[in-house]
């Protein structure tokens, strides 16, 4: 990864990615998240073990619709309001030509697997480039942001964050700098996130 400037991204600190929003909440605009789920019962807590015990250990991807967009969209494997687990956050973060992410900060680490694409991330203040077979680690603390460099194709990360434990561990802090887009950027008209077969 450089930390060398390079030429500026489509919406980098410019607030364009604030530009031309409509209406309607997104994924990241709940009012009503639910980051950490309760767990009570008898001490032994055999009634919450039961119930970890018949849930599914496999999701479908393709049963798993993509949230937001238009230039980020998300796909939620697993968080806890699923009552699947208490302490991971998996998630599919699909980029569109051109597109980025809201620019925000949160004390819990993230882990980007680099599925596909060509792309870079904004680490209070610092670029860092990424391609398809890479990882970004966003460590605590940091405003950053997620960026396709392409304008003619998609980029697709899958991302690991323990955001649950951080909570439960009374971490509060998160915010979001600039929101998503509500418009496609430039090159991005009329895309949709690929299906689990045509990544």
């Amino acid at each position: 990864m450089s930390a060398e400037p390079k030429e500026p991204i489509a919406g980098e600190g410019s607030g364009a990615a604030d530009a031309g929003r409509s209406k309607g909440p997104t994924y990241h605009e709940q009012t009503d998240r639910k980051f950490v789920r309760e767990v009570s019962g008898a001490y032994n807590l055999s009634e919450e073990l039961a119930r970890l015990r018949a849930q599914p250990r496999v999701r479908k991807g393709n049963e798993i619709p993509f949230v937001d967009g238009p230039q980020a969209y998300s796909k939620h494997y697993i968080e806890p309001k699923d009552g699947l687990g208490q302490t991971l956050h998996v998630h599919l973060e699909e980029y569109g030509p051109g597109g980025c992410s809201q620019k925000h900060g949160h004390v819990n680490e993230a882990l980007f697997y680099i599925i596909d694409g060509e792309g870079a991330e904004v680490h209070d203040g610092v670029r860092y480039e990424w391609e398809a077979g890479d990882v970004a680690a966003v460590h605590n603390n940091c405003v950053h942001q997620h960026f396709n460099r392409r304008s003619d194709r998609p980029a697709r990360a899958l991302v690991l964050k323990t955001k649950p434990m951080y909570m439960f561990m009374n971490m509060l802090f998160q915010k979001t700098v600039i929101p998503r887009a509500k418009e496609p950027a430039s090159g991005g008209e009329g895309f949709e996130p690929r299906g689990e077969d045509d990544a």
